[in-house]
């Protein structure tokens, strides 16, 4: 998990002054992600909010790779 120094509650609270703060989350995300965790491929997450289970009201990256693929999120309909 990446937790940034400027205080943001969640991703929905974002504005537009915030944009190249969040965007460099992402920069910084994707070059941890390739340098500690996997460098074919990883996923991110941010939950945002009750109904996705946010736990900790801070805006917040979850970088989840490794070796082996990860499991889909969307299931394909037949």
């Amino acid at each position: 998990m990446m937790i940034p120094t400027q205080h943001i509650s969640t991703l929905g609270d974002a504005q537009a002054d915030d944009r190249d703060f969040v965007g460099n989350m992402m920069v910084l995300a994707g070059r941890f992600a390739r340098e500690q965790i996997s460098t074919d491929g990883f996923r991110t997450v941010v939950n945002t909010g009750r109904v996705e289970r946010q736990d900790i009201y801070y805006l917040h990256v979850h970088i989840i790779g490794g070796k082996d693929p990860l499991p889909g999120m969307i299931r394909k309909s037949k």
